[in-house]
């Protein structure tokens, strides 16, 4: 394993940190004596299998089910307690509530110390002012600090850019954990602002949010080649430097394989990683056409901006993955989220198009677009192929 400082916690992290998200038993907040034998002993297998691959960072939160309490069982009879352990409590108007959740966090982790803690989703300005008012979130944390309970505070967040600098610019964070991955640049230069502040950095979901690549498809394995996806992607990410570790949302054991493979290849990603990218980028312009390719996102009006509350740039972005690199499933997944996925994945899909939104409602706010048409015809594909179903966050909270 390689392991990387993680900006001002000055804390050793190794590049690839172990998600707690997907190995519990139920997104339900469940007793441990709900939880049999068997469960419990998948997440002790696993959080063995991470110590000897050198995963010493484990990461969970307080609506990750059963995450918290089955580690700290876990961490009673495994054979070593991670080196850095994290969890995230989401920000509260009431301060009271928000110090109750960190103890109980504390409580179920079983442990005397939280290395990192989180404000889990600051997606809104409100969620911003609840964390950074006086006597809000923040100094709650740092009371937590002064009695040794918890180490550095940052922040995850699946908001706008804006929204995240100005969150780093507050500079009252050490690490902030965000999204960007190849298919989703958006906040590359949150990382390097980031950077400028020495924040840790770390990204969520790389192979789930990075396109579902633990079932790609076949035209993305060509395009890989002679890298598995999961491969490729987290040697594009891990190759900017700034960024110190990536979030394996393990399932089952082997699902620890290709990461493991893509660490042992850091030092040879240049030899790999260029050739990839400008073979996506070439298929890109194949079959999306080179003015829709450089043009496709600009002056797009957003979702809060839009009728019905259509969150456009998000859906024409699934609509280009489908035709660029059969991300078929990835984007039904995404689609019918919108929707339900909350201020976690905001706006609508484009059920409402041709029912309370007319085309004439949405040329209007497509007038600077280059192909307000072509918009439109892309939302009612979608609509035709995803439009029956709804999707719900995995923890809908």
């Amino acid at each position: 394993m390689q392991y990387r400082r993680f900006g001002r916690t000055n804390l050793n992290i190794p590049v690839l940190s172990l998600g707690g998200m997907r190995f519990q038993k139920s997104w339900d907040q469940l007793d441990i004596s709900e939880i049999s034998y068997e469960e419990q002993n998948k997440v002790e297998n696993i959080l063995n299998l991470a110590n000897k691959y050198g995963l010493s960072h484990v990461e969970t939160a307080k609506y990750y089910g059963t995450s918290e309490v089955q580690l700290g069982v876990g961490f009673k009879h495994t054979k070593k307690i991670p080196n850095i352990i994290q969890t995230k409590i989401p920000p509260n108007s009431d301060p009271e509530m928000f110090k109750r959740d960190v103890v109980t966090s504390i409580e179920k982790l079983k442990v005397k110390r939280i290395d990192l803690l989180a404000i889990h989703g600051i997606n809104r300005d409100e969620h911003l002012y609840q964390s950074i008012r006086d006597g809000g979130c923040i100094d709650i944390l740092r009371n937590f600090q002064k009695e040794n309970l918890i180490g550095s505070i940052g922040f995850s967040t699946h908001g706008k850019s804006s929204l995240i600098e100005k969150a780093i610019s507050t500079n009252l964070f050490d690490y902030v954990n965000l999204h960007w991955y190849f298919i989703n640049q958006a906040n590359t230069n949150v990382i390097n602002l980031a950077n400028k502040y020495d924040l840790g950095v770390f990204i969520i979901s790389p192979t789930d949010k990075g396109g579902h690549l633990h079932t790609p498809s076949n035209k993305m394995l060509e395009l890989c080649r002679p890298l598995h996806p999961i491969i490729f992607n987290d040697l594009f990410c891990l190759r900017n430097k700034n960024i110190h570790t990536l979030s394996v949302g393990i399932a089952k054991e082997a699902d620890f394989y290709l990461h493991l493979e893509a660490v042992s290849l850091l030092s040879e990603s240049e030899k790999y990683v260029p050739k990839i990218i400008n073979r996506l980028r070439e298929e890109s312009i194949n079959a999306l056409g080179l003015e829709w390719h450089q043009n496709w996102n600009r002056n797009l009006p957003s979702w809060e901006n839009t009728p019905g509350n259509i969150n456009i740039p998000v859906l024409l972005w699934l609509s280009n993955l489908i035709d660029w690199l059969d991300m078929e499933g990835f984007a039904k997944a995404r689609y019918q989220l919108l929707g339900n996925g909350s201020h976690w994945f905001p706006g609508s899909n484009a059920n409402l198009l041709d029912v309370d939104v007319s085309e004439g409602q949405l040329l209007k706010v497509l007038k600077g677009h280059i192909n307000p048409k072509k918009v439109i015809r892309k939302l009612r594909t979608l609509k035709e192929k995803f439009g029956d179903n709804v999707a719900k966050r995995l923890s809908k909270k």
